[in-house]
């Protein structure tokens, strides 16, 4: 008996990066886990494999977040795999798919890369959560992958942190209203994290080293870091644990 045995999870954007390395954990503790992706049905597959080679169970769902539709196009496809796994209700909401136009200060950020960042970032999160009350169980857990560019002054751009600002607000203000029923909302702060999407910057030597050297424990974050922290607070382990930012990252500018 694993700690997330008969729980159904839907973690968004994990076809790779840390989506995937959060929903390859709640699958090795026990969830159903739907495996959403926004465009690359290859890797959400290959992830959904791994889940089941590894013995867990998982099922991909597509839909590009962000556009008109969005989040019917995500229900209809949820509800298919899950009626399809003989399950109609939600334990777990893990909000990870984000998108961020980098190296893009407040003097050239244009209107529509800002409206596709709040779209993607909050209005999804947001409008997901909606739709999905109805199916959550009491006693659930919603998880709001955050940013470490929400406490310091970005060297990337100022659009990504403030919606990741919006979403930390989100996550305490829904953490009261959903407090009656028992479901936990939490804001988990994701620092600097060896990813796919991360290795052209971080091989630049200069740029790893600057990285390590601004965080206490001394190295750059791995996909586990924050996936067995996600896995924490989808636990019963963290029942008492709500409307809070958990900082995983290391200890960045302490």
């Amino acid at each position: 008996m694993t700690k997330l045995s008969g729980k159904v999870a839907l973690v968004t954007g994990s076809s790779r990066g840390i989506g995937r390395g959060i929903a390859e954990r709640l699958a090795r503790d026990g969830a159903l886990v739907a495996v959403h992706y926004g465009s690359n049905g290859t890797a959400a597959e290959e992830t959904a494999a791994a889940i089941a080679e590894a013995g867990g169970r998982a099922f991909t769902v597509g839909a590009e977040l962000g556009v008109p539709g969005d989040v019917d196009t995500l229900m209809t496809g949820l509800e298919t795999g899950l009626r399809a796994h003989g399950e109609s209700t939600l334990d777990i909401l893990v909000h990870n798919a984000g998108l961020n136009f980098m190296g893009r200060p407040i003097e050239v950020l244009t209107p529509e890369e800002f409206d596709q960042m709040v779209a993607v970032n909050v209005k999804a999160p947001f409008f997901l959560t909606q739709r999905l009350l109805p199916r959550l169980r009491d006693g659930g857990r919603i998880v709001n992958i955050s940013s470490v560019s929400t406490r310091l002054a970005s060297d990337h751009g100022i659009g990504y942190p403030l919606t990741k600002g919006a979403l930390d607000v989100f996550s305490h203000t829904l953490a009261k209203h959903l407090g009656p029923r028992g479901i936990t909302v939490n804001s988990v702060v994701v620092g600097f994290t060896r990813t796919d999407m991360t290795a052209q910057v971080l091989s630049d030597p200069a740029t790893l080293e600057r990285n390590v050297s601004r965080t206490a424990l001394g190295r750059i974050g791995q996909v586990r870091d924050v996936a067995d922290a996600v896995a924490f607070l989808a636990s019963d382990d963290a029942r008492w644990i709500t409307g809070t930012k958990v900082d995983v990252t290391g200890g960045v500018n302490l």
